[in-house]
């Protein structure tokens, strides 16, 4: 099938920025991703609606089943979802997230303290953001729902802790696939004094979207800090309205059961514990295996740099799923509670994963519109050097809003600003790639088609266009001032003159936001 190309063409925008748009104003997701990819299938197919068809059909397809084999990354990724939300299910039928509830209640004094067990638990889900969103969410909730803190509120804590961690992270998935890049730049242009791994850890504080939104998570929790929309939904939350329930119950991974046993923590932690050290374990060997079947020695990043994640993710969940039946069997639950755990767990992943098949059906088609490639060739004016740090950043929040994806606009821009900085000027290296991170992280976090953004909702049990409104004042905060570090890393050449600016804008922002917020107090309470 032959496509219109769309690399130097700005129509290569207009799918993406169509569902975006129509997202924000409709709040209607699949009805605004349905008609991007539309629009783009229109576009790729010189506006012929027969082959736009054919050609929509063909990708859908393409998603499960691609050049005559399983899409094994896709469907290992659906598959871990379903077993995730069954095992979140046994776990609710067992008593288990009960027991964590009331554990929870009993250590948490007040929604500061519940508010900050949900931001630490990315400690212990730290390999993907996936699997933290949609780990967390549900396992947070039923103690974040006792302190009456809004769901919206839950969906930042979990999008705003799991991206800036992963990629600051060696041994995530974020982490290796980055290495891995950085690893091809070094080796293009011919840099033999620093190691891939060795340029990842040196760039981390350079990373200040991802550094500071996660001081403004913090700032969040200990001064409950309200922005924007987030205020309004706080304010139901203290009310008993945990969401905006104009818009009906939220389609999220919500579970119940006729029954509970009378599970305790054990039933809790052990599974998690399990899943969470399966994954690294398999991610490891799997890795370890592509390895050895090319002759390479084994390392302990090479191996994470090479690793299957969804197959290494559905085979954790698969051993988790085991230990947490295992324990359950002990609680001797009726066969009624049995037999609904596991489709009540697959019902509730069903809306996610709908949304999530939209998201890479439209991921797909902007890819085909090339619009990432046009996007990056707005690079190749004639820009000062001291401004391409800013300048890259700009671009990759831009890519990844306009495409929903992160490590997409890795793919895409790592190359190039690795490239630009080595022609331009090498001590600009690690500032733009730094920059290229930042505003893809960014771009994924703002993005109403982005999947982290979609699963994030999806775990706390909020809606979508909800938590990328609540969320969006706090990001563009943060990004806006990692965007003054970068003006600064460029024009001064010195790093940490730009984490100063951006300290400087960051904590003139957070002061501003609490005085006000502190009249908003007074003015309540007078």
């Amino acid at each position: 099938m032959n496509l219109v190309q769309y690399s130097d063409s700005l129509l290569s925008v207009v799918p993406p920025l169509l569902a975006v748009v129509l997202a924000i104003t409709t709040r209607r997701v699949l009805l605004s991703l349905g008609l991007g990819i539309v629009a783009g299938a229109i576009l790729l197919n010189d506006y012929s609606p027969l082959a736009a068809l054919q050609y929509i059909v063909n990708k859908v397809v393409g998603l499960v089943w691609a050049d005559g084999a399983v899409n094994s990354g896709n469907v290992n990724m659906i598959i871990f979802m379903l077993l995730l939300g069954g095992l979140i299910s046994l776990m609710t039928a067992t008593g288990a997230t009960k027991a964590f509830a009331e554990w929870g209640v009993r250590r948490c004094k007040d929604r500061r303290s519940a508010n900050m067990l949900t931001g630490l638990m990315v400690f212990a889900f730290f390999i993907d953001d996936f699997f933290h969103s949609l780990s967390v969410g549900p396992i947070c909730r039923p103690v974040t729902d006792r302190f009456n803190i809004s769901r919206a509120k839950l969906a930042y804590l979990l999008d705003s802790t799991a991206a800036p961690v992963c990629v600051i992270t060696p041994i995530s998935s974020w982490g290796a696939y980055i290495i891995a890049i950085l690893s091809g730049i070094l080796v293009t242009n011919h840099i033999t004094d620093i190691s891939a791994i060795s340029l990842f850890v040196q760039m981390i504080p350079m990373n200040l979207y991802a550094v500071f939104t996660l001081l403004m998570v913090i700032v969040v929790i200990f001064f409950q800090l309200n922005i924007g929309p987030m205020r309004q939904h706080e304010a139901w939350a203290e009310e008993g309205k945990l969401w905006d329930e104009s818009k009906g119950h939220p389609k999220g991974l919500e579970i119940t059961t006729e029954s509970e046993g009378q599970g305790t923590m054990i039933d809790m932690v052990l599974p998690i514990l399990t899943l969470t050290v399966s994954s690294v374990i398999f991610m490891i060997i799997s890795g370890a295996e592509v390895l050895s079947a090319k002759g390479e020695a084994f390392s302990l990043i090479a191996s994470l740099e090479h690793t299957d994640l969804g197959a290494s993710l559905v085979n954790a969940s698969l051993c988790s799923l085991a230990v947490s039946i295992l324990l359950a069997l002990r609680l001797k639950l009726p066969r009624k509670t049995w037999l609904t755990a596991a489709p009540q767990g697959v019902q509730a992943m069903i809306p996610a994963i709908i949304i999530l098949l939209f998201a890479w059906t439209i991921g797909t088609v902007v890819s085909d519109m090339s619009t990432g490639q046009y996007l990056a060739s707005l690079t190749k004016g004639g820009f000062p050097t001291e401004l391409l740090p800013a300048l890259v950043f700009i671009l990759s929040c831009a890519m990844s809003f306009a495409t929903g994806t992160s490590w997409g606009t890795f793919g895409i821009m790592l190359p190039l600003a690795g490239d630009m900085a080595v022609a331009s000027d090498a001590h600009l290296l690690m500032p733009m790639l730094s920059a290229v991170l930042a505003g893809s992280v960014f771009g994924d976090h703002s993005s109403p088609i982005s999947s982290t953004s979609i699963l994030s909702a999806t775990g706390a049990g909020s809606h979508h266009m909800d938590h990328v409104m609540t969320q969006l004042p706090y990001a563009i905060t943060v990004a806006f001032g990692a965007l003054l570090g970068y003006l600064a890393m460029g024009i001064l050449s010195s790093t940490i003159a730009g984490i100063a600016v951006s300290s400087v804008w960051f904590l003139a922002c957070c002061t501003i936001h609490l005085r006000r917020h502190k009249k908003q107090l007074q003015a309540v309470t007078a």
